[in-house]
């Protein structure tokens, strides 16, 4: 990052704790109502999102070459996906899905996400392994 986008975002920063602090102090002294307040918290939340959406993207045009290691990993994520979705299972009756107050395609999603998450965590753990055995090894 140069130095004056990185001055630029620092006086944008301090700009934004500002407010929110004057914010927050006017709003402990019944100055303003909570309304306000909230839609700060709205704002604040849609631009960390537009942020967070916005600059991997722009990272992506500009360094195409990192770009590819990237889409391999989102492949890889697409196809564990995939294989967590054909091993989830609805393991409940209709009775229990009714009393529930859910349908089986959602039991099924939810069997989904948290074999994914399995998968994943499987992963990390081993990856996490590999790093200080082949560290050792060194």
């Amino acid at each position: 990052m140069t130095v004056l986008a990185s001055k630029i975002l620092r006086i944008f920063l301090g700009v934004l704790l500002a407010i929110s602090a004057l914010l927050a102090i006017l709003f402990f002294v019944d100055v303003i109502t909570d309304d306000l307040f909230i839609y700060w918290g709205y704002f604040l939340l849609i631009l960390t999102a537009a942020i967070t959406i916005i600059f991997p993207i722009v990272f992506l045009i500009l360094n195409p070459k990192n770009s590819i290691k990237i889409f391999i990993a989102l492949g890889l994520m697409v196809i564990i996906a995939i294989i967590s979705y054909s091993l989830s299972q609805v393991d409940f009756t209709e009775f229990q899905l009714e009393k529930l107050e859910t349908t089986a395609a959602t039991s099924k999603y939810v069997g989904a996400g948290l074999i994914f998450t399995y998968i994943l965590a499987s992963l990390t753990v081993l990856s996490i392994i590999y790093a200080s055995i082949s560290k050792i090894f060194k």
